[in-house]
């Protein structure tokens, strides 16, 4: 008996993954989510969803994809929250950004009084406050409503084991080799994040940047009456109000390999600065703490795009940007997996910019 072809497999099941697998499934693809643990358990179920467009730090290649994928959001949203019947926790009060000096700013520069009026609770002296149009997710209520719909949708998932390799003829992608077995499709797209360059024979330079964050909770109700209702960002910390009265507080950048370790004396001085900000969290109890891998890449941009094998695509190294990003993503690598214009110049984040994007023919068996 024949064994069973997908028209595309994704390797990688966090949000970049399955929003592809969505977006090609609405095409009518028949598409396989191959993920080495859990769907939607690592850089995805970590992040703190702030959807950033308009962050001044966002680099300039970077800018017109944030901005149409923090557009598609309130569409992506209620897409998912249909499909799956699941509730997402999406919040469109805006971020209040503090910096220390005037910078160029896609925002409203705030009087002292206004930022009061907006957050009581907030401390702003010595900043030059901006409200920022943006908007906020809970990316965990966002990945189990994105694996609901995609279950609903016909997608299919293949979990626990990771992709080691993939097989191909004449210089084509005819599929991938898992530690356990092997599947078969004319297209593949790496979509593991910081796992990306794991996958032989190609090396797509992903890395693991390590980021530990916290949740408080207030054991009584605030002083001012009222929790957070906008993201707060500054220099050293953000925090990011959930509707249920969480405050989610982050987060460390970290070069320490794989390592997802929470370390205590770092989620004290997390909470330390927040307190410094909004001075009520230093009261406020601790809720959880963990920590999660973004995918980094050398240039601190994303890898999109087709590689030097024939229908194997990159999807990964999104660094902060994964949540933000998703909706967009999928839409472009949907586009340039089926021969369309990408309607985005990804032409910034081609796998090709770098060196080691090689290979050896590895055979099907």
């Amino acid at each position: 008996m024949r064994s069973k072809t997908w028209d595309a497999i994704i390797i990688g099941g966090g949000i970049i993954g399955v929003s592809l697998a969505l977006e090609l499934r609405h095409h009518g693809a028949q598409v396989l989510v191959v993920e080495r643990g859990e769907p939607g358990r690592e850089a995805s179920h970590a992040g703190a969803g702030m959807l950033a467009a308009l962050d001044p730090e966002t680099p300039a290649a970077l800018r017109e994809m944030a901005r149409v994928s923090a557009a598609k959001y309130p569409e992506f949203i209620a897409e998912l929250k249909a499909e799956s019947g699941m509730r997402i926790d999406f919040r469109r009060n805006g971020t209040i950004y503090l910096a220390s000096a005037e910078i160029p700013c896609e925002g409203t520069e705030l009087s002292a009084a206004e930022v009061k009026s907006l957050e009581p609770g907030l401390e702003c002296s010595g900043y030059v406050a901006y409200l920022l149009a943006e908007d906020s997710v809970d990316p965990r209520e966002l990945m189990a409503a994105a694996l609901e719909a995609a279950k609903r949708r016909g997608v299919e998932i293949a979990r626990g084991s990771p992709v080691t390799q993939l097989t191909i003829e004449a210089d084509r992608v005819t599929g991938v080799r898992t530690t356990k077995t092997g599947f078969a499709s004319p297209v593949v797209v790496n979509c593991c994040g910081a796992w990306a360059g794991e996958v032989a024979p190609i090396t797509i330079p992903t890395r693991p940047v390590k980021g530990q964050l916290l949740s408080v909770v207030f054991p009584q109700r605030p002083q001012h009456g009222r929790s957070l209702e906008h993201v707060v960002r500054g220099e050293s910390v953000y925090l990011v109000p959930r509707s249920d009265g969480r405050i989610l507080i982050g987060a460390t950048v970290e070069e320490a390999g794989f390592d997802k370790r929470v370390d205590t004396d770092v989620i004290q001085q997390l909470q330390q600065a927040a307190a410094i900000l909004v001075p009520e969290i230093g009261e406020a109890r601790i809720h959880d703490a963990w920590a999660g891998l973004r995918p980094g890449s050398p240039d601190g941009l994303p890898i999109m795009g087709k590689t030097s094998v024939g229908e194997y695509f990159a999807a990964a190294g999104h660094y902060r940007n994964g949540i933000l990003l998703a909706p967009a993503t999928a839409m472009v690598m949907s586009r340039i997996i089926r021969g369309a214009d990408p309607e985005i110049d990804v032409s910034a984040f081609s796998p090709s910019r770098f060196p080691c994007d090689e290979h050896v023919a590895f055979r099907s068996a």
